[in-house]
């Protein structure tokens, strides 16, 4: 659908109907799996981190998370060679991307898990005759983990040769990279297209926590959208306009929408990449969704006095920001106060404090509640405030709440203790897609 500055709100009961479109997933637990070599394709895409000389882990979430499925395995005596891939080395060797740091992190975990020990071994490659040898020689109840599936450049354009070449390792594919179930990708969709598969523990644990939350929704529904990158949410947010009754925006997202607004933003963080070749840019996006109205309905369901300061208008941008100088000084400002934000040197990295309280008011008032995005730079203290106070009140609600992404699940808990959050997600652009309406590939492919 084209999107134009006009409102195209769908009555309530079309805009819950949109999300009957759940699959039903081929499940681990009704596969023969037994004595068979694994291909098990993981979702440890997982940032690393220099710590006296070594790479470590910054999050080992998604890591704990599949030891379930990694677990079952190992009953069955099965081998297990592990997939993944770290980061964008664009198609080329990246001494600080290897997996040896994530193989010696699952080492330690299963032991804790299992109490014995479980060795994770590695691989210098994928694919390639020394790999094959290799899991030939390996016995029931041993793990390997192969080399970045991204150190091949024809892993992100689903090259079907390359795919073929991962099929090699295995005899059946197991599959618990949900986070990754968005992208065509060789190690994602492509190994799917040549060996029998299933959907691990935790792919099958994300996917129906998921699919429950959108055939559940209550409105009035609000999605809040930070972080850094527009480039990846574009899609998403077009397709949820018209399910979505509020979009609250925060980090580099919110500084594309205020270029939009025609406000000066100095030295912040911009993604200025085209949509496409020769279309517009994020900004002109933006441009297109910043003065669609609520509809009389919306509002009433907020609630008339949420809107006796700010314009009724589905996509809310900050009303303030925290802005560090060029002399590494904190102030705020307020949006409508000037159209130079900030000037050359000065970078907007947090929402403010009016906003903080605007978002946590919507947030109080919403029964459906979605976040995808730290809101500032919660690496810095100083600017970790915004991300803490949608944290706080997404933990009040009494609505339907979810948090996804492993950025904003580091920020929520710096705040809040997440239990008292409806459903934790560790797959940010997955499940905005999913939410979106989406069909995620991976999940198509393990559908029945």
């Amino acid at each position: 659908m084209e999107i134009t500055g006009k409102s195209q709100v769908l009555p309530i009961r079309s805009r819950l109907r949109k999300f009957s479109f759940m699959s039903t997933l081929r499940k681990l637990q009704d596969t023969d799996v037994f004595g068979k070599t694994v291909l098990y394709r993981s979702p440890y895409d997982i940032a690393l981190e220099q710590k006296d000389g070594a790479y470590v882990l910054s999050d080992d979430s998604r890591m704990t998370a599949t030891l379930p499925t990694l677990t079952y395995l190992l009953q069955k005596q099965c081998k297990i060679v592990i997939l993944a891939h770290i980061g964008r080395p664009a198609g080329k060797v990246d001494e600080a991307l290897r997996t040896t740091p994530l193989a010696k992190h699952l080492s330690e975990l299963l032991m804790l898990w299992k109490q014995r020990n479980t060795p994770v071994a590695t691989l210098q490659e994928c694919v390639g005759d020394e790999v094959t040898t290799y899991i030939s020689q390996m016995s029931a109840g041993q793990i390997v983990m192969l080399e970045n599936t991204r150190f091949h450049a024809e892993d992100d354009v689903d090259d079907d040769t390359f795919a073929r070449q991962l099929c090699l390792n295995g005899e059946i594919v197991v599959h618990d990279g949900f986070p990754q179930a968005h992208r065509h990708q060789a190690s994602v969709t492509g190994i799917l297209r040549h060996l029998p598969s299933c959907a691990g523990l935790y792919f099958q644990k994300e996917y129906e926590q998921l699919s429950h939350l959108l055939e559940h929704v209550e409105h009035p529904f609000t999605v809040i959208i930070g972080g850094a990158k527009i480039s990846d949410k574009t899609e998403s947010i077009k397709n949820l306009s018209n399910k979505v009754d509020m979009f609250l925006v925060g980090g580099g997202v919110a500084n594309v929408f205020l270029k939009a607004k025609g406000k000066a933003i100095g030295s912040s963080y911009i993604e200025e990449v085209p949509v496409e070749s020769g279309k517009n840019d994020w900004v002109e996006f933006a441009r297109t969704l910043l003065d669609r109205k609520l509809s009389g309905e919306q509002i009433e369901q907020y609630g008339n006095d949420l809107f006796e300061k700010v314009s009724p208008v589905v996509v809310q941008i900050p009303q303030d920001v925290r802005i560090e100088t060029s002399k590494k000084t904190v102030v705020e400002k307020q949006v409508v106060d000037s159209e130079a934000l900030a000037v050359e040197g000065d970078r907007i990295l947090d929402i403010g404090s009016l906003t903080e309280s605007f978002y946590s008011n919507v947030i109080s008032r919403s029964k459906t509640v979605f976040w995808n995005g730290p809101l500032g730079m919660i690496e810095d203290e100083r600017f970790s405030q915004g991300s803490y106070s949608v944290a706080a009140a997404m933990a009040r609600s009494q609505a339907n709440t979810s948090i996804a992404g492993g950025d904003t699940i580091a920020a929520a808990k710096s705040a809040i203790d997440l239990i008292d959050i409806t459903h934790v997600s560790l797959a940010g652009g997955a499940a905005l897609e999913l939410l979106a309406g989406n069909k995620l590939p991976a999940v198509e492919l393990l559908s029945t």
